[in-house]
């Protein structure tokens, strides 16, 4: 009897083929501990994925990084990883291939801020007809933020550059962590008491766990109490969290935020030169 005998190759791409068409293997989310985790200089991610029975290779690529990975992960977290299972027929390998990476815990979090939004949106807290206006000459500025890190001194960078006579008062606060909200809300409610002619309230970019003093009712009400207007300004250009929908007006990044606060020094004066030749 004729036996058929098969390359290494042909077996390889057969058992792939195989993945490949298992319509629950193509969006999968599998749960577990990160191990042996590279960060290659490809801008590829390689780790395992592994719980006390078992383990899986994992990778993701440089592609999905932007909008699939929010937040710094680290050997030993334990996360969620989305994508599809697929083999690396050079090595004989099946592994995931990571399209979202997320802590485990994130869906609970995530399904507990869609319900507070909903809430705050049936009570009109996000109504157009609330939006405070925005002065096109702020010379007082307030920000609520950590009093060391990138947002203050980003803000502070733009403030120099765009105008030094602009004045700013840091609010100093706590953005994560279980005293956040607090810390917040309280910042936020001394500075609408000084007169100042905008908030600029954020923090840098982080997990959904890491913003969610900024998803919290504590934070949507304080905003929404203030007399100054607030300009929101958490995390990257792709988060968005309610505090966001409660301010009068969303920056994508804290240096966008102060873009829009702190006026031009050089257009301000030819403002009044045009209206002095008008006259």
């Amino acid at each position: 009897m004729n036996k058929r005998i098969y390359t290494v190759s042909v077996i390889n791409h057969y058992v792939a083929g195989l993945l490949e068409d298992d319509m629950l293997l193509r969006k999968v989310s599998v749960t577990g501990e990160v191990s042996n985790l590279t960060y290659h200089s490809s801008g590829h991610i390689y780790f395992t994925l592994k719980d006390d029975k078992a383990a899986i290779k994992a990778v993701m690529f440089r592609s999905y990084r932007a909008n699939g990975l929010k937040f710094q992960m680290k050997a030993g977290d334990k996360v969620v990883v989305t994508g599809s299972i697929g083999v690396y027929e050079k090595g004989g390998m099946y592994q995931i291939y990571a399209e979202q990476i997320e802590p485990a815990g994130e869906g609970e979090l995530a399904a507990k801020v869609e319900a507070l939004k909903k809430e705050l949106r049936d009570m009109g807290m996000f109504d157009a007809a609330y939006k405070k206006p925005i002065s096109k000459y702020c010379f007082k500025i307030g920000v609520v933020t950590a009093p060391t890190g990138a947002v203050i001194h980003d803000i502070m960078q733009v403030s120099e550059r765009r105008n030094p006579h602009v004045q700013i008062l840091l609010a100093p606060a706590a953005v994560q962590g279980e005293s956040a909200a607090d810390s917040v809300a309280a910042a936020l409610n001394r500075l609408d008491g000084m007169n100042c002619d905008v908030i600029i309230c954020g923090r840098g970019g982080g997990s959904l766990e890491d913003l969610m003093a900024f998803n919290t009712e504590t934070v949507a009400r304080a905003i929404f109490s203030c007399n100054t207007p607030v300009i929101s300004a958490v995390g990257h250009e792709t988060d968005t969290t309610i505090a966001d929908y409660v301010a009068d007006l969303r920056a994508p990044t804290p240096s966008a935020a102060a873009e829009l606060a702190v006026f031009s020094y050089d257009e301000f004066l030819s403002d009044i030169r045009k209206k002095q030749q008008q006259l």
